[in-house]
């Protein structure tokens, strides 16, 4: 019990580590002035920044209920070992171990848009339903994986294999540093096994690309109306009675850049017309932050590595199984954990590396 005594002491040394670099105390003081600002009368009057004020509130508050939520299992485990109460104290140990660690990875997320909600594509490559399947098994992993976050998921689009799988999807990611968690996904994805749709059994590798995005608000890019083109067609994925039976779905084409985005995931149209102004936004934003980066490089000589077309991880079911990173080098041979959403080493590595 005392090695499980000693690591409530280290914990509760990297508590108090994370509370001053995070500023908890300033987080407690300027979650009271919004609350008391919320209280003012009149404050619902203007909605759009009553919105913006809870929306920062409700932020502020997962941070603190984080920290406190590992203060109080430390104190729980402190309890547990003056009791004597071995397996009780080894449980709390080891779910603080997880909050502390996702804690910890937070303090490397400082960037601009970290804390924001995330937007992922995933693309097939070429090799059609191999690579479609290959599609489907890496949505069904960051679904899993953000599952496991806490995070809520919402499919804006989906476009499904003739034979199976998914040609291309769209997720919306919701939760505080969803985007610094996944950024560093973005890229392709390569897929090495023993093909499940070969007749010969023949060893086949396939590839999809993922784009990762922070979720931009509409009212925060210039997008003049003319400069957009509209479409209505009808939705193929859930909504209810209304699918299949009237137009909902929206796509939208920004003609300055040929950026197009389509939504389906709404039951109304004019929900998914804002879902789809949002995803444009971030794309448009996406974009302009590229061109500025490649400004930048011209004048500075920086030179950055691709963010979409890079080939980050290989994914080998056969002749051996492994998982590995080809920026970090960080693998491991546990496949079958990992595409059950079990992301955490891989994207710890990253986060550290970057």
């Amino acid at each position: 019990m005392k090695d499980l005594k000693n690591k409530v002491d280290e914990i509760a040394k990297s508590l108090e580590q994370i509370k001053q670099t995070s500023g908890f105390d300033k987080m407690l003081k300027r979650t009271a002035e919004l609350d008391a600002k919320a209280k003012e009368p009149g404050f619902w009057e203007d909605k759009v920044l009553a919105g913006n004020v809870m929306k920062e509130v409700g932020k502020l508050k997962e941070q603190i209920n984080k920290l406190e939520k590992v203060k109080q299992l430390l104190e729980d485990a402190e309890a547990a070992y003056e009791l004597g109460m071995e397996y009780e104290l080894k449980e709390k140990v080891e779910e603080a171990e997880v909050k502390i660690r996702e804690l910890t990875l937070s303090t490397y997320l400082s960037g601009p848009y970290d804390a924001k909600n995330a937007i992922i594509s995933i693309h097939a490559g070429q090799g059609g339903t191999e690579a479609m399947d290959w599609t489907a098994m890496l949505f069904r992993m960051y679904n899993r994986y953000c599952e496991s976050k806490g995070w809520g998921v919402a499919v804006l689009h989906e476009s499904l294999g003739e034979e199976g799988g998914i040609k291309s999807a769209t997720l919306e990611i919701n939760g505080t540093y969803a985007y610094g968690f996944l950024k560093n996904e973005a890229g392709v994805h390569r897929l090495v096994r023993i093909s499940p749709f070969s007749p010969t059994k023949q060893r086949h590798t396939s590839f999809a690309a993922l784009e990762v995005l922070p979720e931009i608000e509409a009212k925060d890019i210039e997008m003049k109306t003319e400069e957009l083109r509209i479409d209505t067609f009808r939705s193929s994925g859930p909504g209810g009675q209304n699918v299949n039976k009237r137009e909902t779905a929206i796509r939208i084409t920004h003609l300055p850049t040929g950026i197009v985005v389509a939504v389906q995931s709404e039951r109304s149209q004019q929900q998914n017309r804002e879902k789809a102004m949002q995803l444009l936004a971030s794309k448009v934003h996406a974009l302009q932050l590229k061109k500025e980066e490649a400004e930048l490089s011209k004048t500075k000589k920086i030179t950055k590595s691709a963010e979409w077309g890079s080939q980050i991880r290989s994914y080998v079911f056969h002749p051996y199984q492994i998982v590995k990173d080809h920026r970090t080098n960080y693998e491991t041979s546990q496949i079958e954990k990992v595409m059950d959403g079990n992301l955490e080493e891989f994207i710890e590595a990253e986060l550290k590396h970057s």
